[in-house]
C-alpha cells in the first residue's frame, strides 16, 4: 500500500514538473500564438487585421537590438582574435560560400519550376492585385551605392569591422573591450526579456496575414505554393543537409536546436525578428564570436537562399502563365541576372517585386504586369523564404566556423 502511494506521489510530481516545463517553454507559447492567429484570421478577419500593430511593434522592438548586437559582436570578436589576416579570410570565404550556394539555389528554383510547371493554370481564375508601383518604372539595373545606403545591417557591419581593426592597434584596447563586454551583457539581457513577448509578435503577424489575405486566395495558386514549399524543403534537407553532413553535423538536430527562432519567423514572416537570437544561439552552439559576427549579418544581405529560390521560380511561373518559351541560354541569363539583382532583395519592403520587375524587363519576353498575379499570394510564401534564409545563414556560419577551426561545442 505504501509502495503504491509513493508511486502515485512520484507520478503526480513528474506530471506537475512536465506541465511546468511545457508552460515555461517559449516555443510552446509561440506555437499556440500562431494557431490562435490563424483561427482569428479565419473566423474574425476584420478583427484579425487590427492585430497588425502587435506584430509590427514586436518586430520594431527587435530591430532596435539588431544594430548594437551586430556592432558589439563584431568589434569584440575582431579585437579579441588578434589575427587580422584570419578575419579577412573569414570574410572572403563567407562571400564565396554565399555566392556558390545562392547560385545553386537559383538553379534549383528554375529546375523545379520547369519540372512541376506551376504556371500551367487558367489565368482567368487568378486574383489580380495592383502592381503599378512595381511595374510603372522598374529599375534599370542594380545599384551598389543605393543597396549599401538602404541597408543598415551592412552599414553597421562595415563600421564595426573598421573599429574592431583600429582597436587591435590601440593601446586602450583592454579598457575599451572590457567596457564593451559589459554593454554586451546588458544588451543580451534586455533581448532575453523582450523575447518573452515573442508569442504576441507571432500572434499579431499571423492573424494579420490570414485576416488580410484570407485562405481562399491560396486556392488558384495552390500548385505554385506547393512547388515553392517543396523546393525549399529539397534545398534545406538535401543541399544544406549534405553540406552539414560533410562537416559531420545533422541538419535535423540544427533545426531542432533553433526551433524557437523558426516558429518566430513563421509567425512574423520576418527573418529579421530572429536575427539577434540566432546569433546568440550559434555562439552557444560553439561558433566563435568573430565568425558569428561576420557571417550572420553579411548573410542577411548576401545569402538569401529562400529569396533566390522564390525569385527564380516566380520568373519561370510567369513565363509558363503567359506561354512564353525560354531557351536554356535564356534560363542561364535569368540565373546570371538574379545572381546580382537578388542581393538587392534584402532589408527593403517590396524589394523582391522590384527585383522581379527589373529581371523581367531585362529579359524582354515576359510581361512585367504578371506580377499582379503574385501579389495576393506572396505573403503566404514569405514564410518559406524567411525560414529558408535563416536556416541557410545558420548553416553558413557553422560551415565557416568548422573550416576555420573556430567551432568549439560546449562540453
Amino acid at each position: 500500500m505504501s509502495t503504491n502511494t509513493d508511486l502515485n506521489r512520484q507520478d503526480r510530481v513528474l506530471k506537475a514538473s512536465l506541465t511546468s516545463t511545457v508552460l515555461k517553454n517559449l516555443t510552446f507559447w509561440v506555437f499556440i500564438a500562431i494557431i490562435s492567429g490563424v483561427l482569428l484570421g479565419v473566423y474574425a478577419p476584420s478583427n484579425a487585421v487590427k492585430m497588425e500593430i502587435i506584430g509590427k511593434t514586436f518586430i520594431d522592438i527587435i530591430k532596435l537590438f539588431i544594430a548594437p548586437i551586430i556592432f558589439l559582436t563584431i568589434v569584440l570578436g575582431i579585437s579579441g582574435m588578434g589575427n587580422l589576416k584570419k578575419v579577412g579570410r573569414i570574410g572572403i570565404k563567407a562571400l564565396l560560400y554565399f555566392e556558390v550556394v545562392s547560385t545553386l539555389s537559383l538553379a534549383i528554383g528554375i529546375i523545379t519550376a520547369v519540372v512541376f510547371t506551376p504556371g500551367h493554370i487558367d489565368k482567368s481564375k487568378l486574383q489580380i492585385e495592383n502592381a503599378s508601383k512595381y511595374t510603372s518604372a522598374p529599375p534599370s539595373g542594380f545599384n551598389w551605392g543605393e543597396f549599401f545606403m538602404s541597408n543598415l545591417t551592412l552599414q553597421v557591419l562595415v563600421a564595426a569591422i573598421i573599429i574592431g581593426i583600429i582597436l587591435n592597434y590601440s593601446r586602450h584596447r583592454v579598457t575599451v573591450v572590457t567596457g564593451l563586454g559589459r554593454v554586451s551583457v546588458w544588451v543580451f539581457t534586455g533581448l532575453k526579456y523582450v523575447m518573452y513577448l515573442a508569442p504576441l509578435g507571432a500572434f499579431g503577424g499571423m492573424a494579420y496575414t490570414i485576416g488580410k489575405f484570407g485562405l481562399h486566395t491560396l486556392v488558384p495558386l495552390i500548385k505554385l505554393m506547393g512547388t515553392v514549399y517543396l523546393t525549399m524543403g529539397i534545398f534545406i534537407f538535401l543541399v544544406l543537409g549534405a553540406i552539414m553532413k560533410y562537416y559531420q553535423m545533422s541538419i535535423w538536430k540544427f533545426i531542432k536546436y533553433i526551433k524557437e527562432e523558426l516558429l518566430l519567423v513563421l509567425g512574423t514572416s520576418s527573418s529579421e525578428s530572429a536575427l539577434p537570437s540566432i546569433m546568440n544561439k550559434l555562439e552557444k552552439m560553439g561558433c566563435s564570436k568573430p565568425v558569428v559576427g561576420l557571417v550572420v549579418p553579411t548573410g542577411y544581405s548576401f545569402n538569401l537562399d529562400g529569396t533566390s529560390i522564390y525569385l527564380s521560380m516566380a520568373v519561370i511561373f510567369l513565363a509558363q502563365l503567359y506561354n512564353v518559351h525560354l531557351s536554356i541560354f535564356e534560363m542561364l541569363t535569368i540565373i546570371g541576372i538574379l545572381m546580382v539583382t537578388s542581393k538587392g532583395a534584402a532589408g527593403v519592403t517590396g524589394s523582391g517585386f522590384i527585383v522581379l520587375a527589373s529581371t523581367l524587363t531585362a529579359i524582354h519576353k515576359i510581361p512585367v504586369e504578371g506580377l499582379a498575379f503574385l501579389l495576393g499570394v506572396d505573403k503566404f510564401m514569405s514564410e518559406a523564404r524567411a525560414l529558408t534564409n535563416i536556416i541557410g545563414n545558420g548553416v553558413a556560419t557553422i560551415v565557416i566556423a568548422k573550416s576555420e577551426k573556430e567551432f568549439h561545442p560546449p562540453e
